[in-house]
């Protein structure tokens, strides 16, 4: 693509300001000093201000960091705290125990991590990079926050030339070109790309995070739990955490996987349930809510990786790629790689002039040979062992949660399950450690979409019933209506971000599940106040009240109809996640 002058164009274009995306703007710009070539890129990110709109736990590992930053502990790197009490808890609903390090799953034992609050870490980064730029006269970026990416733009040979970012219909002004688009997104925009080239065989397993950040009495600065059990005992794959951050603050947070049985699963209030544990009702004793929000997580791993992670013009990075590893709760540092591998590639691309996919599917391989793949090949089958079992979830963990509320731990329980299956159960539990640990191979194993696990009629299992705690603080729970003024929502007129692509679907989507008791997929599992049943002149329709949405696109991913798309927003419109 020759540069034209009438147009808006950067050798490189990056679509989100993402951990992933930003580590590669860094690690480019020290690559173009050393080697004195020049170039111009451009960064986009639909948020207000840079970090706006990024949402994570987060507990990370210090290694990419230390490449990227060697010497972010003498700057003003944005820390919480360095992990120096770590626990993984089984949860009745009453009581709670914590497992002793020796039997956890390797990487979950956080020692030595450190605690972050990912969206102040973006914004670091960018001002960082703002600075770096001043020693790099050769290098020209342009930061464009409150511009989100639409549409992908290609030339009639299907090679990714940009993107657009407006809708005026004068080309000169939406579009931004690029001879290499590189996204960094959660999905917004990149599924698009996934879905044109067919890159992804298996889809993605998608979870949902809900998280609070509460001002609490007592400094639990570098604490760090991570809990199964209450309140998912259900059979839906997932779990809490609870993080000690700096300034008496805490994070808690709850993670539901997206692909359960039960069609109404509303994680918001999922969260709040959580919550009443004795336990945390003592954490959040004579708190504050600061701030909430939700956020998808790819939970695919392996097995959902793209076939490609670059086409001509275009790679992805990060989430867009769906490199998270759940049996290590670890992202950041993966995303970080995925950009420090496709900054090497791109720098040899701008030297060489050549942008096609033979020159950037360079990165794939690269990539390939860091720790990011042999993680995710290394826990290929986490999701599968309890998809492959489910009593592991439905059966095993709520007696052990329940065995933890009469005995305060799960011994009594674990030799229950023993005695009343004596074969069953130890050989449930050793092909599950053999699958795990990454000893039995099952080979390639075929996903679902997360709405077919569904089912309609699902009733709720006796052994997943808990009685709720009378007494729990009023104060520390919240709706979905009144949590969505701390996720501080901010809406421009005109920014119609959800598309409903027939109404008719929707109407017998309502209908179908009514006749079951239920309400839709997407009513029950909103994060916010967003979807709702409207009724008219007899009939229940579809509504939305879109001023209340932040951006976690579960509304798309639950929809047993594919017919919802959640878009990015026009002028920062949505959520601030700032300090989230």
């Amino acid at each position: 693509m020759a540069f034209d002058e009438n147009k808006i164009q950067y050798d490189v274009v990056l679509v989100g300001a993402s951990t992933s995306n930003l580590a590669l703007a860094h690690r480019l710009v020290d690559l173009a000093s050393h080697s004195g070539i020049s170039f111009s890129m451009a960064i986009l990110e639909k948020a207000r201000e840079f970090g706006g709109q990024i949402l994570s736990g987060a507990v990370t590992p210090t290694h990419v960091i230390d490449k990227l930053f060697p010497d972010w502990r003498e700057t003003d790197f944005p820390v919480e705290g360095v992990c120096d009490e770590s626990h993984f808890t089984v949860m009745g609903a009453e009581r709670k125990w914590d497992a002793p390090n020796m039997l956890l799953p390797a990487g979950l034992d956080k020692k030595g991590y450190l605690i972050i609050t990912l969206s102040q870490v973006v914004a670091w980064m960018v001002d960082k990079l703002k600075a770096k730029l001043q020693d790099a006269p050769k290098v020209t970026v342009d930061f464009f926050n409150g511009f989100a990416a639409h549409e992908i733009l290609y030339d009639n040979t299907d090679k990714v030339v940009g993107v657009r970012v407006s809708r005026t219909g004068i080309d000169v002004e939406d579009n931004i070109y690029a001879h290499v688009t590189v996204f960094g997104d959660k999905g917004f925009i990149s599924q698009d790309l996934v879905k044109k080239f067919n890159l992804r065989k298996n889809p993605q397993l998608w979870s949902v995070g809900v998280k609070e950040v509460w001002s609490i009495k007592q400094d639990l600065a570098g604490k760090v739990w991570h809990t199964l059990g209450f309140p998912l005992l259900d059979g839906t794959f997932g779990g809490g955490f609870i993080y000690g951050m700096q300034n008496n603050r805490l994070t808690v947070g709850l993670v539901v996987s997206l692909d359960s049985e039960n069609p109404n699963l509303n994680p918001q209030q999922l969260l709040q349930d959580y919550k009443t544990h004795p336990w945390l009702q003592d954490l959040l004793k004579d708190g504050t809510l600061l701030k909430y929000g939700a956020a998808l997580l790819p939970e695919g791993g392996y097995f959902s990786l793209p076939d490609k992670f670059a086409v001509d013009g275009a790679m992805l990075l990060g989430d867009a790629l769906g490199t998270l590893n759940v049996i290590k709760l670890a992202g950041v540092d993966h995303a970080m790689e995925c950009g420090w591998q496709a900054a090497g590639v791109l720098h040899k691309a701008l030297q060489t002039r050549q942008y096609d996919e033979a020159t950037l599917i360079e990165y794939q391989h690269n990539l390939g040979h860091t720790f990011v793949m042999s993680d995710l090949h290394g826990s290929r089958y986490f999701r599968y062992t309890f998809q492959n079992n489910p009593k592991l979830l439905k059966e095993y963990v709520p007696k052990l949660a329940r065995g933890i509320d009469n005995d305060g731990h799960p011994f009594a329980a674990a030799i229950g399950l023993g005695l009343m299956n004596p074969i069953g159960a130890p050989w449930d539990g050793l092909k599950a450690k053999l699958f795990l640990d990454g000893w039995r191979d099952a080979g390639f194993i075929h996903y679902k979409k997360n709405y077919a696990e569904y089912e309609p009629d699902y009733v709720l299992p006796e052994l997943a019933k808990y009685k709720k705690n009378d007494h729990a603080s009023k104060d520390t729970l919240y709706s979905r209506e009144d949590a969505v003024f701390y996720a501080g929502t901010k809406y421009h007129e005109g920014n119609d971000h959800i598309d409903e692509f027939d109404a008719d679907v929707c109407v017998r989507c309502i209908d179908s599940y009514s006749t079951h008791g239920k309400t839709t997929p997407c009513v029950s599992d909103c994060t916010a106040e967003v979807h709702r049943i409207d009724e008219m002149e007899g009939r229940h329709l579809h509504g939305m009240s879109l001023e209340n949405c932040i951006h976690c696109r579960t509304c798309e991913i639950v929809c047993p109809q594919e017919n919802i798309r959640v878009k990015p927003t026009y002028q920062g419109s949505g959520p601030d996640f700032m300090g989230l």
